[in-house]
């Protein structure tokens, strides 16, 4: 736990230093908000009602894989790397240290960006906030897991800014079918429970597949 702690506190203290991970990942997403508001016709009312929870959803893991690509930035100068491989505790908590630090950073784009996107879309979530942050949430740890496991497998290949978006979108596809679906569900009035159901059991096998995994990711 000690591990965890210090690893998930180092991630966040550096990231308040420099605010590059946070204010890139803020910015694209406000942009993605605005490219998608003046890409509709202007009579979109109904079709935007029915599509507004997966345009969310894609100005999110837009941030969430521009931010993961920057996750392991500092460690992979002056091989920094090797030493999270040799933290005197399971690889399993440098990985939990990890994605807890860009869940955090994560959990603060999603608020700002709902914010926005309620504005230019006229879209009531304030009705629905709770639950849309417990949805939100569980979308974002999702991202957050499986997004720090390939940003590790990524970080030392040659093209890592393009393989990350290979490797991570086609996994995020149960994930985004629960977060989409909830979302939608809770703007239209309906019931959640089928999507929260499939979100928490996303979030489980990546969490527990991620972790066993980070220790030969590190190896490699």
């Amino acid at each position: 736990m000690n591990v965890v702690l210090a690893v998930l506190w180092k991630d966040l203290v550096s990231e308040w230093r420099s605010r590059d991970r946070v204010v890139s990942m803020l910015l694209f997403s406000l942009l993605v908000v605005v490219v998608l508001h003046f890409s509709l016709p202007p009579d979109a009312g109904t079709t935007l009602r029915a599509g507004a929870a997966g345009l969310l959803w894609v100005a999110y893991v837009f941030a969430a894989v521009l931010g993961m690509n920057r996750s392991f930035a500092l460690e992979l100068e002056n091989e920094a790397l090797s030493g999270l491989a040799l933290a005197p505790a399971d690889r399993g908590h440098v990985f939990l240290g990890k994605a807890a630090a860009s869940f955090v950073l994560l959990l603060a784009v999603q608020a700002a960006t709902a914010f926005a996107f309620a504005l230019a879309f006229d879209v009531a979530l304030l009705p629905v906030a709770l639950r849309f942050a417990g949805i939100a949430a569980l979308g974002g740890l999702g991202l957050a897991a499986v997004g720090t496991l390939f940003a590790a497998v990524a970080v030392r290949t040659r093209q890592r800014e393009v393989m990350l978006p290979l490797l991570l979108l086609p996994v995020l596809v149960p994930l985004l079918l629960g977060a989409v679906r909830g979302t939608a569900a809770l703007l239209e009035g309906a019931s959640i429970g089928p999507a929260v159901r499939l979100l928490l059991v996303t979030d489980a096998i990546y969490l527990i597949v991620s972790f066993v995994l980070f220790d030969f990711v590190l190896d490699e």
